[in-house]
């Protein structure tokens, strides 16, 4: 196992230990209240205690060994997670979306030093988790869990801002008007998150990576004369992969020219996994 990949698995497990301890908090918290930032952020903190159990377990997976079946072995099961995540972070939004248009339609009373309170802890709590999570941004798992724990610092803040305005002022629809908020700024890092796995999942060529630069680097090798059935795809984003079929010059090494391929590919544009069958032209 990498350094970076053991890493990647200790910042999740000491996330999803903090986050799962304080979210029991935040979501009693939430119902005494009757906050709905509050409780939109306590139910995401939950969910994230999920996500992140299946983030790390995504990870330990990736580190198995290739079978005879699953032959590129199991790297892609973070990129699963993420997509999973993504889908589970679909859904809260969709919930939130419901109960504050019902709240901005009647309002409903709630009790802010509480829900103050515990808001400055829950932002305390989730800048050292995104802090611990932010150092891991090398794989989009840990991107996604980060992700997760930016929208729980959204939340805080919110419910840190709703609490004051209501004891300060009595209005009570801001509580579900910044609910609104966060849900439309988490929509726009889930789409992100969402757009990359589904990217990957469908084999897609990476975003950073051009396919005519890679069949321009091919051809500048010595001895190929043509380039053929180029395809660029990605275990994971970290993990670009490509194979290819090329024609050299007649007398041309064969085994020479597969083999700069395979390292101007790796060193140019980072490609884990380089395939190339050369062929003679007639």
């Amino acid at each position: 196992m990498s350094l970076s990949l053991k890493q990647n698995q200790s910042r999740l497990g000491r996330v999803f230990l903090l986050i799962a301890g304080f979210s029991l908090v935040e979501l009693a918290t939430a119902f005494y209240s009757n906050s709905l930032t509050l409780l939109a952020d306590a139910g995401h903190m939950l969910l994230d205690t999920a996500a992140l159990g299946l983030a790390w377990l995504a990870l330990k997976l990736s580190t198995l060994p290739a079978t005879s079946r699953f032959t590129f072995g199991y790297h892609r099961t973070q990129v699963l997670a993420a997509f999973v995540n993504s889908l589970l972070l679909c859904l809260l939004i969709l919930w939130i979306l419901i109960e504050a248009f019902a709240r901005i339609m009647a309002p409903q009373a709630m009790l802010p030093l509480p829900v103050l309170g515990v808001a400055l802890l829950g932002l305390i709590v989730n800048i050292i988790a995104f802090f611990w999570l932010g150092s891991g941004k090398d794989n989009i798992n840990v991107r996604a869990a980060a992700l997760h724990v930016l929208g729980d610092i959204l939340g805080s803040v919110s419910a840190i801002a709703a609490a004051l305005i209501v004891y300060f002022t009595g209005w009570l629809p801001v509580d579900a008007l910044l609910a609104l908020l966060v849900a439309a700024i988490l929509s726009i890092s889930i789409w992100r998150v969402m757009k990359t796995s589904v990217s990957v999942l469908l084999e897609a060529a990476p975003a950073d990576i051009e396919t005519d630069a890679v069949s321009e680097a091919i051809a500048t090798v010595e001895g190929v004369a043509d380039v053929q059935e180029l395809r660029i795809w990605a275990l994971t984003p970290e993990h670009p992969v490509a194979t290819a079929r090329v024609t050299c010059q007649q007398g041309g090494n064969h085994q020479r020219i597969a083999q700069q391929i395979q390292e101007a590919l790796a060193e140019r544009f980072q490609m884990s996994s380089v395939t190339v069958q050369v062929t003679e032209t007639l």
